[in-house]
């Protein structure tokens, strides 16, 4: 069986804390490999080679570290396939959605290429009598990513990237649940031409974790996953003076006005609803469908499709979604289904008992319907993270706006409408960080920034675009003045440009 160490100082190593932990194969249950899990001292050995690496990839003119990146590129695209292959034997999720998983992360990479020009700082000439105020960004130092199970190239590449173009060192804390494919990433950086030392990967749990958000020599953490993981790893961050962007879960609402087109909106639903098995934080969980004429439509056309997915192994092209990651990720979903029949909602579609002929022992769970879900319930307030979608019916549209403005999370939510003027107030009105206009999962593209708002996110930047640059340096500003022998004598008052 193969045994998963860390990547440190250029080359992996075997784990030596003497802990492990399986990692599974969800569309079988069977176990691919053994993952170690980090002491604190292996973690300050990474932190160490990322100190000693980092000063000189700090040096390295922007352009040249960009060309690093763009060597990566050409790797990741020599060996996409196999990426895809085992991210999804590992995570579950199809081999398309799992090419999707690394395409939206090279996205980010792409974007990262224009380093020299998103680290250029200002100029003022004149700005006083004889003097000239500029600005320089500069990184920060060692910084570190810790990344969840649902995305294991996308969002380790949507941290490293800027952080290395800008000319930090990086220490990447993935999922022990699935940690091959960043593995495997950080070895394509090496051969890309990336400085030993630079990217380092720590498998392990929360001993690891508290060893990163406690060292002196980690200047920021950047986090995503649950919100209670989020809210602790933020302020343990930030106590030790850390800068932290953490991002947390999501109940990611679709409004559907009267006049929308009812095809487009079903098809919307069933992709972002109940795709990669509801293990995406921009997934659509809440359907909301404005009148009671609506809401039958709705049900009407959305009840079969629902019954007729396909749920296979994540080696089956055509299977619309695979298992979920572990099997007691299996069980807290259905959990969640068996609490919503007590609660008095209306199960229409029952994937609870769904199972894989020739995978019995696979991950897998069916698509679950409900109807007539209220605020009140558990189901409609908590994350559920499985291929569960819940129809809220609302009377009015400000009935329906008041339902993710009033929601703890603000992550994503969309309107599909034919009306200009309904979408735009939605837009406006609406209390929530990303917002889709007749689009279901609106993860904006890499040079905008991705965050929410309320206990989906913590922290004042955002992931990816200028918001990323922003938090991976600090801005330095000089003030300046040549001697040109005129003296002026000593000033006791601020120094004003007057």
């Amino acid at each position: 069986m193969e045994e998963i160490g860390h990547f440190i100082g250029g080359n992996r190593i075997a784990g030596t804390s003497g802990r492990s932990q399986d990692v599974m194969q969800p569309m079988d249950g069977s176990v691919r490999a053994r993952v170690a899990l980090a002491s604190r001292a292996e973690v300050r050995q990474a932190v160490e080679n990322a100190l000693a690496a980092q000063p000189a990839w700090a040096a390295t003119n922007p352009q040249r570290r960009v060309r690093v990146l763009i060597k990566f590129l050409e790797l990741v695209h020599r060996e996409y396939d196999a990426l895809a292959e085992l991210l999804a034997r590992e995570h579950g999720k199809t081999i398309p959605d799992a090419r999707g998983d690394i395409q939206r992360g090279l996205e980010v990479v792409e974007v990262c290429i224009g380093a020299p020009h998103m680290m250029k700082g200002e100029f003022t000439e004149g700005a006083g009598p004889g003097i000239d105020v500029y600005s320089m960004r500069q990184p920060l130092g060692v910084v570190a990513g810790i990344t969840p199970f649902n995305f294991p190239a996308m969002i380790p590449l949507w941290k490293i990237a800027p952080a290395l173009a800008c000319g930090n060192a990086f220490i990447l804390k993935p999922s022990e649940r699935d940690p091959s494919v960043p593995m495997r990433l950080a070895e394509l950086f090496l051969e890309a031409g990336l400085p030993a030392g630079v990217l380092n990967v720590v498998n392990g749990d929360k001993e690891a974790v508290d060893a990163i958000l406690d060292d002196p020599d980690i200047k920021a953490v950047g986090f995503v996953g649950s919100t209670p993981i989020a809210k602790y790893i933020y302020s343990r961050a930030t106590a030790s003076g850390k800068r932290a962007q953490c991002f947390g879960g999501a109940k990611n609402h679709l409004i559907i006005m009267p006049d929308a087109d009812m095809d487009q909106t079903v098809d919307a639903l069933i992709g972002a609803g109940y795709g990669s098995a509801g293990e995406r934080c921009m997934a659509v969980s809440v359907a909301v469908p404005v009148g009671k004429e609506t809401g039958d439509r709705l049900v009407e056309r959305l009840l079969p499709r629902v019954e007729s997915l396909k749920v296979g192994p994540s080696t089956d092209a055509g299977a619309d979604f695979g298992p979920l990651v572990t099997r007691e990720a299996l069980e807290r979903v259905k959990s969640y289904v068996d609490l919503g029949v007590e609660e008095g909602a209306k199960l229409l579609v029952d994937g609870r008992d769904f199972k894989m002929q020739g995978y019995e022992n696979g991950f897998y769970m069916g698509g679950c319907l409900f109807d007539d879900v209220k605020p009140h319930m558990r189901i409609y307030n908590e994350e559920i993270f499985g291929p569960v979608l819940s129809i809220v019916r609302a009377d009015t549209y400000e009935e329906a706006l008041r339902l993710p403005n009033e929601h703890e999370y603000g992550n994503g939510v969309a309107i599909f409408t034919r009306d200009g003027d309904a979408a735009r107030d939605f837009a406006a009105r609406v209390n929530v960080g990303m917002v889709g206009v007749n689009v279901p999962i609106p993860v904006p593209i890499a040079y905008y920034t991705f965050g929410g708002w309320k206990a989906s996110a913590f922290g004042d930047l955002n992931q990816h675009g200028h918001d990323a640059f922003r938090f991976y340096t600090k801005t330095k500003t000089v003030t300046s003045r040549w001697p040109s022998g005129i003296k002026d004598g000593a000033e006791f008052v601020i120094p004003t440009m007057r």
